[in-house]
C-alpha cells in the first residue's frame, strides 16, 4: 500500500509539472507597437502584418527566416529585407535594406 501511495504521489507531481511547462506558449518579443527613440518612426508588428508609420502608414505582409524580416506590398515580388540586430523586451534595432541601423524602443 505504501508503494501505491508514492508512486501515486510521484505521478501526480509529475503530471502537474508537466501541465505547468507545457501551458506557456512563448511571448514573441519582436511582436507590438515599436516607436524610434526620437519618435519620427512608428512601428507596429502582429502576427501577419509589418506596419511602419513614417508620416503615412505602410502596411505590407511579412514573415521571418531566421534573424531577418521580409516584407512584400499584398504578397508581391520582390521581397523588401530587415535584419533584426538586437530584440529583448523594451528595445529593438533594425537594420534597414539600405544599410541604415534604426533603434526602436516599446
Amino acid at each position: 500500500m505504501k508503494t501505491f501511495i508514492l508512486i501515486f504521489i510521484h505521478l501526480a507531481s509529475a503530471t502537474v509539472l508537466f501541465i505547468g511547462s507545457c501551458a506557456h506558449s512563448p511571448k514573441n518579443k519582436l511582436k507590438g507597437d515599436w516607436k524610434t527613440k526620437d519618435g519620427s518612426t512608428k512601428l507596429t508588428i502582429t502576427d501577419d502584418k509589418f506596419t511602419e508609420n513614417a508620416g503615412s502608414p505602410v502596411t505590407e505582409d511579412y514573415f521571418m527566416k531566421g534573424d531577418t524580416i521580409y516584407t512584400s506590398f499584398e504578397g508581391n515580388q520582390p521581397f523588401t529585407k530587415f535584419v533584426v540586430q538586437k530584440v529583448d523586451d523594451h528595445n529593438l534595432s533594425l537594420l534597414y535594406p539600405d544599410a541604415i541601423k534604426v533603434d526602436f524602443v516599446r
